[in-house]
């Protein structure tokens, strides 16, 4: 797949910005990032969701492609927001449904070779870690057949303080993929996504 060099004025002039702050007041710290960079398009991020910056924190380390996230639908109800997420190729989906119409964007997205950036919890203000994992991720992740990266952001992304981002190893479904689609399949994908970032964090846990 060609790599693909279109990034709209508007991600370069954020994700430029963004980068200075998380090289100064929001410190970052990667670990494995490389496994992004080296991954060819189209593929799937996915990753726990703590700050409204988030999307910038998995933005600005990829640096061969423009990562087209899915986003609440609420957020778009201001022509000034609306032009701003038509800018980003954000992908707004309703939450709570089942939305048909973002999930074939979504999958028009990786079928035209970009990347697509997916918060599975839907919202940042979970009390636990994916304790809840939107159906409509388990579906994408089933019928893509693109390779999964999850990136596991250790705590809140905030001021004065250094945050560390770490990148898995792809998550493989395809075992699950072979049942066929159906509500119990999507769970168990589900399931999975809860189980590897539990891993990733515990990992985290225990090295210090």
């Amino acid at each position: 797949m060609a790599e693909q060099k279109e990034r709209t004025p508007l991600y370069v002039f954020a994700r430029g910005v963004f980068g200075v702050l998380f090289r100064t007041l929001m410190p970052l710290r990667y670990h494995d990032v490389d496994k992004l960079n080296r991954q060819d398009a189209p593929y799937i991020i996915i990753s726990n969701h703590r700050a409204a910056v988030d999307p910038f924190v998995l933005a600005w380390p990829v640096k061969r492609y423009e990562i087209r996230f899915i986003g609440k639908r609420e957020i778009v109800g201001h022509k000034i927001v609306e032009w701003a997420v038509t800018q980003l190729h954000m992908i707004p989906v309703t939450r709570g449904a089942t939305d048909m119409g973002a999930m074939r964007a979504c999958m028009s997205t990786l079928k035209e070779g970009h990347v697509l950036g997916i918060f599975p919890e839907g919202t940042r203000h979970q009390p636990e870690m994916m304790q809840t994992v939107e159906s409509g991720t388990g579906m994408i992740a089933l019928r893509a057949g693109v390779p999964i990266l999850p990136v596991y952001i250790h705590g809140k992304v905030r001021p004065f303080h250094v945050t560390h981002v770490y990148v898995g190893d792809p998550l493989d479904v395809s075992d699950i993929k072979a049942q066929g689609m159906s509500n119990d399949s999507i769970q168990q994908v589900c399931q999975r996504i809860r189980e590897t970032f539990y891993a990733m964090r515990d990992r985290v846990n225990c090295a210090k």
